[in-house]
């Protein structure tokens, strides 16, 4: 295969992706920008409330996500499949938990029984967030070093953070790295800043 046919080809897949409409079609938690510093990649956002399935993740990420994945895709006492969502939230702190986000359409009595013991739900209040967003994979290292960029941005504008940050990745596997959306969210006091 010649450089131009390769480089034809790739330009053909990642058209594709971008044109998807299943690909951009994932529910998202709802939220309002209420200040983005967009040279820094930095927005502090209002969360609506939104209910999570949770698991502890007792052998690493993939064990994490594969009980949750094995929820969502009929391991339930209904043998129901619920839609993805993004992003696969993922905890920064020791207690290495892992959150899918169910589909708005769900009330926590609407939700089939899991039939995996280690999935939970919790339902989690609106609250305002600091954001910063970075492309890549998103290995805990590159976490670990947008969340440190993330708190001095925060610390040195008095904001102050009220929680724990998470690791939220957006895209499958097989986005391309430059293509890949990951965030640091982080809960601050309600005081909306500029």
């Amino acid at each position: 295969m010649t450089k131009q046919s390769l480089l034809m080809m790739s330009l053909f897949v990642i058209t594709t992706l971008l044109m998807n409409p299943v690909a951009n079609a994932i529910e998202e938690p709802q939220y309002e920008v209420i200040t983005a510093w967009e040279e820094h990649s930095i927005e502090l956002r209002s969360y609506a409330p939104r209910l999570l399935a949770v698991t502890t993740m007792t052998q690493g990420q993939n064990n994490g996500f594969r009980v949750l994945a094995g929820y969502i895709f009929g391991g339930n006492n209904n043998d129901q499949k619920i839609a993805m969502t993004a992003p696969v939230q993922r905890s920064m702190d020791d207690s290495a938990e892992m959150a899918f986000m169910m589909p708005a359409e769900y009330s926590l009595s609407d939700l089939p029984t899991p039939e995996d013991d280690r999935v939970s739900f919790r339902e989690a209040p609106g609250y305002t967030a600091a954001v910063i967003q970075f492309n890549g994979w998103a290995d805990m290292e590159k976490a670990e070093a947008n969340w440190q960029v993330l708190q001095a941005f925060l610390t040195e504008r008095d904001i102050a953070i009220t929680g724990e940050p998470s690791l939220n990745q957006y895209n499958p596997p097989w986005t391309l790295p430059f293509m890949r959306r990951n965030e640091i969210i982080v809960p601050i006091s309600d005081a909306k800043r500029s």
